[in-house]
C-alpha cells in the first residue's frame, strides 16, 4: 500500500528541476510514490522528467498535451493519487534529506485532518524562515477556529500547499482539488475552503521545505494578465463564505483580505503591461462593488488611510463593459 503520495507540477524549469529530483531521491521509500506533472513544458523538461521516471523510486510521469496551470496540474495529480496521505511540491523547489519521514510521523501521532508546517524562503543566497501564523503547535484543533480575527494575519493567509501534508479523507470529501483553470492563488480558495470544511488540524515546527522566491519565470514575477485570477480566486472565497453557517462572522475576514490583496497589486502596478494594468483597475472596481457593501464599508474602516483612500476611490470608478464581463 502507498503511504504518501507527493505531487509535483512542472512547467519550464529545466534550472531547477535537477535539484527538486535530487532532493525528491533523498526522501524516497519503499511505500512512497512521486507524481511528476510535466504541465505541457518546451524547455527541456520533459526530458529531465522521462530519466527520473526511469531513475527516482517511486516516480510516476504524468503529462498534459497542453499548458493548463498549476491548479490542474496538480488536480491531475491528485486524481493518480493512491497514497494514504498526500502532499505537494512545486517543480523548482527543493526538501531537505529525510524530511517526509518526519512529516508523516507528525501527521501519525497528530491524527487529525491535516498538518501545517514552517517553511524557508529562499532569495538568491538569502534565507528567511516563515511560520505558520498559528501560535498554538503541536495540539489538534479546529480548523474554522483558525480563521480569525478578520484583521490579523492567520492561518487562511498562510495559503501554501505545499506546507503540509493532508489524510486522504479529505480527498474522498472533495475538498483537496484546486479550481481548474487558475493560474494564480490557486491556494486561496483551498486553504479556505479546508479551513471551513475540514474538522481537525495542528500545526508543527518542522523545517524542510525550500521555497524558492523571485524565479523569473514564476507568475509572482510576471505582470501578465495571468496574475488577474487572483479575482477569480478571491471571488470564490467571498462567495463560499458567505453561505457558510458563519459568515456572519468569516465574511469580515474574507473581505478584508480580499481588500488587502487588492491594494497589494494596485500599489506595484508599474509591474504589469499597460493594458493589464488598465484591466487590472477596472476588474478590482467591479470585485468592490461585488462585495457585500456593509461588510466592505467595516473593512475599509479597519484598513490604514493610504489603502482605505485608493480603495474607496477605486470603488467609485465608472464600471466597464470588460470588467463586468
Amino acid at each position: 500500500m502507498v503511504k504518501l503520495s507527493v505531487i509535483v507540477p512542472f512547467y519550464n524549469v529545466r534550472q531547477y528541476a535537477p535539484d527538486t529530483l535530487r532532493s525528491l531521491r533523498a526522501n524516497a521509500r519503499d511505500d512512497f510514490e512521486f507524481l511528476l506533472v510535466d504541465d505541457c513544458s518546451h524547455d527541456g523538461t520533459a526530458d529531465i522528467l522521462a530519466r527520473a521516471e526511469r531513475e527516482l523510486p517511486g516516480a510516476v510521469l504524468l503529462t498534459h498535451e497542453r499548458n493548463q496551470g498549476l491548479a490542474t496540474a496538480r488536480n491531475t495529480g491528485i486524481d493518480a493519487a493512491r497514497g494514504e496521505y498526500v502532499t505537494f511540491l512545486d517543480g523548482d523547489d527543493w526538501l531537505a534529506p529525510g524530511y517526509y519521514e518526519r512529516l508523516l510521523a507528525d501527521m501519525e501521532r497528530l491524527g487529525c485532518d491535516f498538518v501545517r508546517t514552517d517553511h524557508v524562503q529562499c532569495t538568491g543566497r538569502v534565507r528567511t524562515v516563515h511560520r505558520v501564523p498559528h501560535g498554538r503547535r503541536g495540539v489538534v484543533l479546529r480548523p474554522r477556529d483558525a480563521i480569525l480575527p478578520a484583521d490579523r494575519t492567520t492561518s487562511v493567509d498562510y495559503a501554501y500547499a505545499w506546507a503540509g501534508i493532508y489524510h486522504r479523507r479529505l480527498l474522498d470529501r472533495g475538498l483537496l482539488h484546486f479550481t481548474d483553470g487558475l493560474r494564480t492563488a490557486e491556494d486561496r480558495p483551498w486553504i479556505w475552503k479546508l479551513h471551513r470544511e475540514a474538522e481537525s488540524f495542528a500545526v508543527v515546527s518542522r523545517l524542510g521545505v525550500f521555497y524558492r522566491r523571485g524565479v523569473a519565470s514564476s507568475l509572482t514575477q510576471i505582470g501578465d494578465v495571468r496574475q488577474l485570477d487572483f479575482v477569480r480566486a478571491f471571488d470564490q472565497v467571498v462567495e463560499e463564505t458567505a453561505r457558510d453557517a458563519d459568515a456572519a462572522l468569516l465574511l469580515p475576514k474574507a473581505v478584508r483580505t480580499y481588500c488587502a490583496i487588492i491594494a497589494h497589486h494596485l500599489g506595484s502596478v508599474e509591474r504589469f503591461e499597460p493594458a493589464v494594468a488598465k484591466k487590472l483597475k477596472s476588474m478590482s472596481a467591479a470585485a468592490l462593488r461585488r462585495m457585500p457593501q456593509d461588510v466592505l464599508g467595516d473593512a475599509l474602516d479597519s484598513m490604514d488611510l493610504d489603502r482605505a483612500t485608493l480603495l474607496r476611490r477605486l470603488r467609485r470608478r465608472p464600471a466597464t463593459a470588460g470588467a463586468a464581463a
